[in-house]
């Protein structure tokens, strides 16, 4: 499976944006899919995961009530909403994929096996 994350940008604080990470491969559905996130000097975060099914999500408290993750299996992509964005959010964000398949949304990148190239996001006036 590879993962391509796109969407990263320059925004404005209070702005939104709109990431998306494309998989390839097989078995995509049956899998939890994450972002996470790190700033220059920090450890990676997590952000956001959701389940295989899309039915279950998970948000870090950094980012809850502000951002919506998503996931279309038709299309093999992951998306993560993000709005009132703030300087505090930037940051290269990866997407991610569980190594393996669980009724829980790890938080720790350890349970996660394949990695984006990460998409660089820039909040800032």
């Amino acid at each position: 499976v590879q993962l391509q994350a796109s969407g990263g940008g320059l925004v404005l604080p209070g702005g939104s944006l709109r990431l998306s990470c494309a998989a390839s491969g097989r078995f995509f559905s049956s899998t939890n899919m994450g972002w996470f996130r790190q700033a220059p000097g920090k450890e990676r975060e997590f952000v956001a995961g959701i389940s295989g099914t899309g039915l279950k999500t998970y948000y870090a408290n950094s980012v809850k009530g502000r951002s919506t993750i998503s996931r279309d299996n038709a299309e093999k992509t992951v998306y993560l909403r993000m709005n009132s964005l703030k300087p505090e959010d930037t940051a290269v964000y990866y997407c991610a994929r569980a190594t393996y398949s669980s009724n829980v949304i790890y938080t720790s990148s350890p349970q996660y096996g394949q990695w984006g190239q990460g998409t660089l996001v820039t909040v800032s006036s």
